[in-house]
Parts: C-alpha cells; sequence; structure tokens
C-alpha cells in the first residue's frame, strides 16, 4: 500500500484501502504491463481513492462506496474506478479471496444516512 495507517484511522478504512490498492494493481499489471509498482495514472488514482476514504463521513459505518447515497468522486474518477472494479473484481477471488469476501459482505450493508444537523 502507498500510504501510511495513521494510528486513528478505523480498520474498516483500512481494509477498504487493502482492497482499493489490490484491485489497482490487478488492473495495472494487466493494462498498463506493470510489475510491482503502479504506473503514474494508476498511482494518481489510487491517492484520489485513499483520500476520499480518508474523507468518508461514514467511516466505519460505511458501505462500499458503489452503494452510497453520497457520490463524492468527480465524474473522471468514477468512471476509472468502475473500470478498475469490474476488470478485477473478478480476479480479487482468485488473488485475495479474504478481502473479495469481505468487500462483498460489506456491499450487502445498508448505505447509512448523514444526520441532520440541529437548529
Amino acid at each position: 500500500m502507498t500510504t501510511q495507517q495513521t494510528g486513528t484511522e478505523h480498520p474498516r478504512i483500512t481494509r477498504e484501502k487493502k482492497t482499493i490498492d489490490c484491485m489497482v494493481h490487478i488492473y495495472c499489471k494487466a493494462h498498463h504491463k506493470t510489475h510491482g509498482e503502479l504506473c503514474s495514472e494508476c498511482t494518481e488514482f489510487e491517492t484520489y481513492a485513499f483520500i476520499r476514504l480518508d474523507k468518508c463521513p461514514f467511516q466505519e459505518k460505511k458501505s462500499t462506496c458503489g452503494k452510497c447515497l453520497i457520490h463524492c468522486y468527480r465524474p473522471d474518477m468514477k468512471e476509472k474506478v468502475k473500470k478498475v472494479m469490474r476488470f478485477s473484481g473478478p480476479r480479487m477471488l482468485l488473488h485475495h479471496p479474504g478481502l473479495a469476501l469481505h468487500h462483498v459482505w460489506d456491499g450487502r450493508r445498508k448505505p447509512p444516512t448523514l444526520a441532520k444537523k440541529a437548529g
């Protein structure tokens, strides 16, 4: 993974970052012929995805981003994540079955809603 886990990061977010990292590596290796390191395009995307996770208002209560009621990805990055997930998702079962099953399980969670501010 390209970013460090902070002491305050919830294990749910850490696992989500690890899942994204694995998916991006699978995608980049197949589409950009990289070995081990990500290309600059995929590095930029992964960094962006990690920032979005860090800023997620739901943190440990979140479902998967695809089911979220708040769409915080820019349109270009939203298209990129769809491509990466469609390609890497099925391959995750072979390469990282534990993370794949956690991701499926998390996707079955009901998406949370933001609490309304009083006033």
